[in-house]
């Protein structure tokens, strides 16, 4: 993974540059007394700051996160998903009631871990601040500490099990409230609040688990920097992505309202901490933090009473359907692109209908693929893509009724011109079986094409026809290997087993449907692109959502995807929206729906096994990323299905890694 941590020479150099920043409109009464201690390579050294003014009596703990079981939304705190404290009785102050070991900041916030800590490699740590006096009055006058305060921050991968190698580079760490809101949105999808975050990432059959939380905590290093606590425009790594600073800015000044106060009975934190109770209710502003990350839309009327003029982060928004985290993609070739997929290391593919080619980003945020993306080997409006278990990307051209595979680095593999023939007409639609088949669906052919991993034909020269299939634009495979397939132009999903024989047509509450994704138990789900609904089947063909379900902003539905809860996600083409669906049919995502990050026109989306939400954007030319806003899945979709296939459609599919 690439390492975003930052190094200075010197504490004093951290601070100086904090302090010439003005940290977003913060007051800068700090004193001087901190920027004359020298880094070594066993510190990691930072401070502690409230909004307005440093927070002193703060205790600071390290941890890493969980290896042994997830956290996240709707999971409760078990000592499976706890996180590990790291410090060590070496820093010279007590244990809490836990016995977890803490460091002190001083008067102007300042904190030290000298070297006593140990982490394991390859683990994810972060910071987690409780408690202290916020110093209303001004740093060195005396106030009344705020037990619901709590920030938090993160440090990222742990290189070595010895505190003096574990993290290379020095790292000089700015927790405050933008800390916070980063560190709670990246890593929504494995929180369950500030001390029960990870993945079982150490068990056996769960890589893909502890690969989703190291995107995840590299997703944070990005999006915020380390050393001054203010949120970057763009990525370090990549000036092509857009991060939302205002939307960031806004969510900090929620939590600012709550820390920089007397504590719980102040108006700041009874808003706050009552406007984000979903369950139980927070008691500090880090599980505040979290919970909001989780329900970005939620009591946020309430909520934007706490962010004024006054507010130590601006600009900040006054109103908003939502408040989710969204970054935005462009360059690296995308045009028009329309259809998306996840690989196994998180990284993600786009096929772009305008340019013919596809672009790959990596999951640092990196474009893989060059300026212009990957060319050639037939590409030519490519409106469909899968990745197999091997990495290598499937993609269907509709203008010249081909399919191109490309190796995990972009390597052509299908030849010149692509697969061809076998039916392939106008592919708007590929799915990959356990076996590594690609099964496409023919939109101007009314049929459906078998090619094997090796590029033959396997439904023969005109593919599987029949069924009921009219302009199919949609097909995802089962647990018992059967493929489903939507029709836009028919009223019926068909389904084909996995030797090609027709086995049914489903009908009810269908009307041009675009796209289908499967779950867990084999349920179909499908978007009806000009109803504004969404059907769901049970693996039986029984129909479960009766005329479809409706609401949540649907307008002009075309994708669907299922993420690790079981949930469905949607983008709306002509609300320029997403929408978020309960595995039973409820909206999670509210009356207000998920904006922002540039949404113009998004056609196809996608889960990662960090839990983001990725929309590609057919009018803008762009790809946005809900950051942390779903649960983390299993990546890529095939990896999901079983070796065996099961008699009721069941697999891993909408599961978490």
């Amino acid at each position: 993974m690439k390492n975003h941590r930052l190094s200075f020479s010197s504490v004093a150099s951290v601070l100086s540059v904090a302090f010439v920043l003005g940290l977003s409109g913060c007051s800068a009464n700090f004193g001087t007394t901190s920027d004359t201690a020298t880094q070594t390579a066993m510190h990691i050294r930072g401070i502690v700051h409230g909004g307005q003014q440093p927070i002193s009596g703060s205790h600071v703990y390290m941890y890493a996160a969980s290896t042994a079981a997830y956290g996240g939304r709707g999971i409760a705190p078990t000592t499976g998903n706890a996180s590990t404290s790291l410090l060590t009785a070496a820093t010279g102050n007590p244990a809490d009631s836990n016995a977890n070991f803490y460091v002190v900041t001083d008067t102007f916030g300042n904190f030290d871990i000298n070297g006593n800590f140990s982490c394991t490699p390859n683990t994810q740590v972060y910071l987690y601040s409780t408690g202290g006096d916020p110093q209303l009055a001004g740093a060195g006058i005396a106030g009344t500490p705020n037990p619901a305060a709590s920030l938090m921050a993160v440090v990222g991968n742990c290189a070595s099990a010895t505190a003096s190698a574990a993290f290379p580079n020095v790292t000089s760490v700015f927790m405050n409230e933008v800390s916070t809101v980063v560190a709670a949105f990246a890593l929504g999808g494995f929180a369950t609040d500030p001390l029960h975050i990870g993945a079982p990432s150490v068990v056996s059959g769960h890589a893909l688990s502890g690969i989703g939380l190291a995107n995840a905590f590299n997703t944070a290093l990005n999006i915020v920097n380390q050393a001054s606590g203010v949120a970057n425009p763009t990525f370090p790594t990549n000036s092509s992505v857009t991060v939302p600073v205002t939307r960031i800015n806004t969510v900090a000044d929620f939590l600012a309202a709550c820390v920089n106060s007397n504590g719980v009975s102040s108006s700041g934190c009874s808003t706050l901490l009552s406007n984000t109770t979903y369950g139980t209710a927070p008691i500090d502003t880090a599980t505040a933090a979290i919970n909001f990350a989780q329900n970005p839309s939620g009591h946020i009327s309430a909520l934007f009473t706490l962010a004024t003029n006054a507010s130590p982060f601006q600009p900040f928004f006054s109103s908003a359907n939502d408040l989710s985290l969204t970054l935005n993609y462009a360059g690296g070739g995308l045009n028009q692109p329309e259809a998306i997929a996840i690989d196994g290391s998180g990284n993600v593919w786009a096929a772009n209908a305008g340019r013919g080619s596809v672009t790959e980003i990596s999951s640092a945020g990196t474009f893989l693929s060059g300026a212009n993306g990957y060319t050639g080997g037939g590409l030519s409006s490519p409106e469909a893509i899968a990745i197999d278990a091997a990495g290598n990307a499937w993609v269907g051209n509709v203008s010249s009724n081909s399919v191109t595979k490309l190796s995990s680095t972009g390597t052509v593999l299908s030849g010149t011109n692509g697969y061809t023939g076998g039916g392939l007409a106008a592919p708007k639609a590929i799915a990959i079986d356990a076996a590594g088949n690609a099964w496409v669906a023919n939109t101007d052919g009314n049929s459906v094409t078998e090619i094997s991993s090796a590029g033959a034909f396997l439904s023969g020269a005109n593919g599987y026809i029949g069924g009921g299939l009219s302009d199919p634009e949609g097909i995802a495979i089962d647990g018992s290997g059967n493929a489903w397939v939507s029709n836009f132009g028919g009223s019926a999903v068909t389904e084909f087993s996995n030797a090609g024989a027709l086995l049914s047509e489903h009908t009810g509450g269908l009307s041009f449907s675009e796209g289908i994704a499967i779950d867990g138990s084999g349920s179909a789900w499908t978007p009806n692109g000009l109803s504004d609904t969404v059907t769901e089947f049970s693996n039986a063909g029984v129909l479960l959502s009766g005329n479809g379900y409706t609401g949540g902003g649907l307008n002009e539905p075309f994708g669907i995807a299922i993420d690790g809860a079981g949930s469905a996600w949607l983008p709306n083409f002509s609300g320029n929206t997403v929408t978020e669906f309960s595995s039973t049919g409820a909206i999670l995502s509210g009356t207000g729906f998920y904006t922002g990050g540039g949404l113009n026109g998004p056609e196809g989306i996608a889960i990662d096994g960090s839990g983001n939400v990725w929309v590609p954007n057919f009018n803008g030319n762009s790809l946005t990323e809900l950051v942390g806003a779903g649960a983390p899945v299993i990546t890529p979709i095939s990896a999901g299905l079983p070796v065996i296939p099961t008699t009721d459609g069941s697999s891993n599919l909408g599961t978490r890694p």
